[in-house]
């Protein structure tokens, strides 16, 4: 257990310092509303993930110790929204369409409330 902690912390800190420097690289190129950094680390995010879980269903190539690495700490680090899309995909691939809206909808709409309540927080301290 302690092993893979470590394994994961490892993937993780990679992933978070790849999200950091991302983000900082395009807020100083890119002024406009749109979050474009969130944005990017999510698609990427994504595609990282769909990569990796890819190399496990077709051709069993990572084994647990990298697959703790890869998804769960540098994916997980990079951005949790690549789990929530693969997750997403797989509820779409098995045809579960009600379990796939209420997901997709109650993580939408409590992660938002979240966020404002956790701003809500800030606002009542001042």
């Amino acid at each position: 257990m302690l092993k893979e902690l470590l394994i994961a912390g490892c993937g993780g800190f990679v992933g978070t310092v790849g999200r950091y420097l991302l983000c900082k690289w395009t807020s100083s190129i890119w002024h406009g509303s749109f979050p474009i950094g969130t944005f990017l680390v999510n698609i990427i995010g994504c595609f990282i993930i769909g990569l990796f879980f890819g190399l496990i269903e077709h051709s069993k190539v990572l084994t647990p110790s990298q697959n703790v690495l890869l998804i769960t700490g540098l994916c997980g680090g990079f951005t949790t929204y690549s789990s929530f899309a693969n997750d997403m995909w797989m509820l779409g691939s098995k045809g579960d369409w009600t379990t796939f809206t209420l997901y997709l909808t109650l993580s939408v709409v409590i992660g938002i409330l979240c966020v404002c309540a956790g701003r809500a927080v800030f606002v009542a301290e001042r």
